[in-house]
């Protein structure tokens, strides 16, 4: 379901189909993103390195995001009119963090240039941008809350801003529209990805039913009692296709959150309600999901022969070192809508709904066993 209608661009010739090259089409906003555009009728290229996405009509195009001169040939063939960057590349240090997902939208853009049709680039980033890094994370000065987009950039190398510098030479050489979309902690479905705090929590949950131990907060006393907001991917796509086809969104960067805010305390109850498992909340310090999970690869292993799941690699599945660090900050994190809104966007996802549909999509593709019926 979407909130918007079905998007094409108005600026095409008559008849003509735009086509969208997706950068990480099978990453979990590359995947909702993929859906959204078959469904409104784009011929949709999705480029990822390994596998194909699996997302019925989507044109696989594979290529190492990491090597320029890859990307140019498996790109040479192709006329994108629209381009939409989901992907990023994890690293050691914030120094090779920028090098290597700086170059990967260098690299994409050049390698598009020479078709000459690209009208329009999104990227996706987050709230890194308001934060920092992961080595310099909530440290020092930080804007206060809410995070609004013409905050000053903090004063420590971050790849958002390498790759935000990328994109904006990139259009002012080319003569394309841009749109930044800086997501919070994203809900959806993908195997393999780096951030799915739905995916990881269902897994959790899991492993809870079956072990017999209780559905335990795992972050700090802060995120426990304060506000804060998530992003769903898929209306993570509804915004980028909308700043994509809208005049009005052009060349801006956008907050995306679901429009709702709340409490850990009153959502993590009704989470494991959902999820058919016993809640146990913020007592003294963090449990870490990483120390409570230690060692619990086997017991995935038989919960997914025995449901026949179709990942039995638990590290495929549940990012636990990502959702500490989402319920483990120490500041409150939540962002301001204004602007899109003024831009008229109106998309929004009741969150606890928003869990709800994740979860049962899960299930339904058989990536987390069915949640029992409750009595």
């Amino acid at each position: 379901m979407t909130d918007t209608p079905t998007a094409l661009p108005t600026d095409l010739p008559d008849g003509a189909t735009p086509t969208a090259l997706v950068v990480g089409a099978t990453g979990i906003s590359g995947r909702a993103l993929s859906h959204r555009l078959v469904d409104d009728g784009w011929r949709v290229l999705g480029l990822s390195r390994r596998s194909a996405s699996d997302v019925e009509g989507v044109e696989a195009v594979r290529a190492d995001l990491t090597d320029a001169q890859a990307l140019a040939d498996a790109l040479r063939e192709h006329a994108p009119t629209h381009v939409f960057l989901t992907a990023w590349a994890k690293q050691d240090t914030e120094e090779q963090n920028i090098a290597v997902n700086g170059a990967m939208v260098r690299d994409v853009l050049a390698a598009v240039r020479p078709a000459g049709t690209v009208r329009h680039v999104a990227l996706v980033t987050g709230l890194k941008h308001y934060l920092g890094p992961f080595e310099a994370y909530g440290q020092g000065e930080v804007p206060d809350t809410p995070f609004h987009e013409d905050e000053p950039r903090l004063p420590h190398p971050n790849f958002y801003y390498a790759q935000e510098d990328e994109l904006f030479a990139a259009a002012e050489r080319d003569g394309f529209t841009w749109s930044v979309h800086r997501a919070h902690t994203m809900l959806g479905h993908a195997l393999g990805g780096a951030m799915n705090i739905a995916q990881t929590l269902a897994a959790y949950a899991a492993i809870c039913r079956e072990t017999g131990r209780p559905f335990t907060f795992p972050g700090s006393r802060t995120q426990w009692d304060g506000l804060t907001d998530v992003t769903s991917a898929d209306l993570l796509a509804d915004q980028m296709v909308w700043a994509a086809t809208t005049p009005a969104a052009a060349d801006t960067a956008f907050n995306t959150a679901n429009g709702d805010v709340f409490r850990w305390r009153w959502l993590w109850p009704r989470l494991a309600d959902a999820l058919g498992v016993e809640p146990e909340g913020y007592a003294d310090a963090p449990r870490p999901l990483e120390e409570q999970m230690a060692g619990v690869e086997d017991t995935w292993r038989t919960i997914a022969e025995r449901e026949h799941l179709t990942e039995a690699d638990l590290d495929r599945v549940a990012s636990w070192w990502h959702t500490d660090g989402d319920l483990g900050r120490e500041m409150e994190c939540l962002t301001d809508q204004t602007r899109a809104r003024r831009a008229g966007w109106v998309g929004h996802r009741p969150t606890l709904d928003a869990f709800r549909a994740v979860f049962a999509e899960l299930e339904a593709a058989q990536v987390v066993p069915a949640t029992p019926a409750r009595d």
